[in-house]
């Protein structure tokens, strides 16, 4: 991935007059205060990046701006004019436009159809299916993706196409201000170049931009100003390059951070295989792949998007059909047709997808049914659920995982993206699982819980659990894997152990790079 060249990137005179500036804002929800008195400015034709860890404000902020919600004190100006958002209709009126995590596309339509759906072209209500057409596909073709066809239904689309169709469907509404709340995490390494190539027109049209990111490289390469929140209030406000990552860092989380991974063991000597996997195939997005997990042994999935990482965890799970090779676990052999038979008591898998908000949770239900949905068989005696069994394992699990909630009771949606994250991992170690298959799970969360994360993977390991690990980022993968198989079209293009697993091999292996003559090279890198 190429970022954006700081250096080459012009500097910008921003204007002294504010387009959107919060006067002592502040939000409660019940006993808790998310905002308190905070004052907020943003200028057109530049980048303001917000940053803090997740519960830090961030959100109520974005949702206060966008209309979601209305603030208990304070004011909110545009071009020095007081304005009020009853709706997020009011503030898309006003030219704010928001792009979160939480995509709003409906699956079963098309993207033409996703695109124009608050407002399709036409007369008289009937649609003009033509324009309509002509309208979404010069939007897609505004943000690099064209070779998205605009009659395409969008749950035929990967998780990376829907963002970047979100990303359309927003530039459609003539913004003035566009909020992008962790747009790039769920994107490719090609559609991220597409949104910073896309962030650096829509900065010289004038419009103002809100980047919320917790990938500092990204802040580092794209904003003009930032600002730090920690506990729902605006701790510092300064020009970016002002201040190194560490003491960023240091402004999120109130003391000082290092960035250190769990210290990894010693490997045994005769290991136990967990899980082994002979020769799986399916369709042409799974060849011939052969890999082990020992119990107390993480293994690392690498490889740029989209080589079969992602399949590779749905054949283990029982989600695809038509998965050809062998499956063992703890030696015997195990033919895994569906989920509940992967989470059964005699194959003990379990999944974290990708996708927490879509394929994890269910955002309107409370932290108490989400982490029991996966396990609730357990707890069935004589066709009762045994309430007291359940709740007493819900609590262990709420304080294993250090979920900040008020009570089990609390809707998961209204969580900050890494307490829910922890409410999914929690979910499904409900299940008794010994084999844990964990799909990029620290994705769009703040740097202290991915620690967390990370002390907790390296404990269940510790425990016997076996973990078989995707992530997008190599330093996830060179920090926590005690092995990492590298994945390209499909097949384990190469397995890295000890000394071996640096970013240079990593990256070279990604690419189908020649194995032999880039090895000795790649130690010398580090």
């Amino acid at each position: 991935m190429t970022p954006i060249d700081t250096n080459a990137r012009r500097t910008r005179e921003l204007s002294q007059a504010p387009f959107l500036q919060l006067s002592g804002i502040s939000k409660r929800y019940g006993g808790v205060t998310a905002l308190n008195t905070v004052n907020f400015a943003c200028q057109r034709g530049a980048v303001h990046a917000v940053l803090g860890e997740n519960g830090a404000g961030k959100s109520t902020l974005i949702k206060i701006i966008s209309g979601v919600v209305r603030p208990d004190d304070g004011a909110i100006l545009l071009d020095g004019q007081a304005v009020s958002f009853a709706t997020p209709a009011d503030a898309m009126k006003n030219g704010i436009v928001g792009i979160f995590q939480e995509l709003s596309l409906i699956p079963d339509l098309s993207v033409e159809a996703n695109i124009c759906l608050t407002s399709p072209p036409g007369r008289l209500g009937f649609v003009n299916f033509a324009a309509q057409r002509r309208f979404a596909k010069n939007l897609l073709d505004r943000v690099g993706c064209g070779d998205i066809h605009p009659g395409e239904l969008v749950r035929n689309l990967s998780l990376s196409r829907k963002q970047m169709v979100e990303i359309a469907k927003a530039l459609g509404r003539r913004a003035r201000l566009v909020i992008l709340d962790e747009a790039t995490s769920a994107l490719t390494g090609e559609d991220v170049k597409k949104v910073y190539s896309l962030i650096e027109r829509l900065r010289n049209e004038g419009v103002a931009i809100l980047y919320i990111s917790h990938r500092m490289h990204e802040i580092a390469h794209l904003a003009d100003e930032c600002s730090v929140f920690r506990n729902g209030q605006n701790v510092a406000t300064f020009a970016n390059g002002e201040h190194t990552d560490g003491e960023i860092v240091r402004m999120m989380i109130g003391r000082d951070f290092k960035h250190v991974f769990p210290e990894k063991p010693a490997r045994t000597k005769a290991p136990r295989p967990a899980l082994e996997i002979e020769h799986l195939s399916w369709a042409d997005r799974i060849k011939d792949v052969s890999l082990s997990v020992d119990a107390g042994e993480i293994v690392g999935l690498g490889g740029l998007d989209g080589q079969g990482q992602r399949e590779l965890f749905l054949a283990l799970f029982g989600v695809l059909r038509g998965v050809t090779g062998t499956v063992r676990v703890n030696g015997a052999s195990v033919t895994i047709s569906s989920p509940r038979k992967a989470k059964s008591k005699a194959v003990g898998i379990a999944l974290v997808p990708e996708d927490r908000k879509t394929e994890g949770l269910i955002l309107p239900m409370t932290v108490r049914d989400n982490m029991s949905l996966a396990s609730i068989g357990r707890y069935v005696r004589r066709l009762m659920i045994d309430r007291a069994s359940e709740n007493a394992e819900i609590g262990r699990q709420v304080e294993r995982m250090a979920i900040k909630a008020a009570n089990p009771d609390v809707v998961v949606g209204t969580l900050s993206g890494g307490n829910q994250q922890k409410v999914l991992i929690g979910k499904w170690l409900m299940t008794g699982a010994r084999i844990l298959l964990l799909n990029d799970p620290t994705r769009g969360i703040d740097v202290g819980t991915k620690q967390e994360i990370y002390a907790l993977m390296r404990k269940l390991a510790d425990e016997g659990t076996a973990i078989l690990f995707y992530s997008t980022d190599y330093d996830e993968l060179i920090g926590c894997c005690d092995r990492v198989a590298i994945f390209y079209d499909g097949a384990v293009r190469r397995e890295l152990d000890g000394d071996d697993i640096v970013e240079h091999n990593i990256v070279a292996a990604s690419l189908a790079l020649d194995a032999a003559a880039h090895s000795d090279e790649g130690r010398a890198a580090q």
